[in-house]
């Protein structure tokens, strides 16, 4: 139940794709600090982070088994790999449980139903805004349709220079 532990299990896993290692590892650290800044502490944010390492795992299997790497696939079949690294690894059942939900529905952004769920949302926008090279009328969009935490809200703004 360690994070530098599954940290290093999700590099084998994505072994030789540096592209994704890089990403979960930028949702992780914005999804950990808006987490703290938040104030979850404990399980909450043990649950937060371990969702945020594992967030994509549904993407290798759904490139070998349909050659795409759209997000319904993602959700489709990532909570099963979720789910099994994470029992391997012996995290607690309940964390698995919300951890696979979370996996299952990180891109269904009309059903968010905790802190755990908007924030790992926030921080894989935070990223993918960077990351696709989105235009700033885009950035503007998602800031005012997916962000709803204090601090998610404050680093978007921040890092696209937009006028709260």
């Amino acid at each position: 139940m360690n994070l530098n532990q599954l940290f290093c299990e999700m590099i084998q896993y994505y072994r030789n794709d540096p592209k994704r290692i890089q990403h979960f590892t930028k949702v992780h650290s914005y999804a950990k600090l808006i987490g703290e800044l938040s104030g979850m502490q404990g399980e909450e944010l043990l649950t937060l982070e371990v969702a945020a390492y594992v967030h994509d795992i549904g993407i290798k299997v759904a490139e070998e088994k349909y050659g795409s790497s759209n997000g319904r696939l993602q959700e489709q079949e990532g909570p099963a790999v979720a789910e099994d690294m994470l029992g391997r690894m012996h995290f607690d059942e309940k964390i698995i449980r919300r951890v696979s939900y979370l996996v299952g529905h990180h891109h269904t952004y009309d059903q968010i139903d905790g802190l755990d769920y908007q924030i790992l949302v926030e921080a894989d926008f935070l990223v993918n805004l960077y990351e696709d090279g989105v235009t700033k009328e885009a950035v503007m969009h998602a800031y005012n349709k997916i962000f709803r935490t204090e601090h998610g809200k404050r680093i978007c703004a921040e890092m696209f220079g937009i006028e709260e």
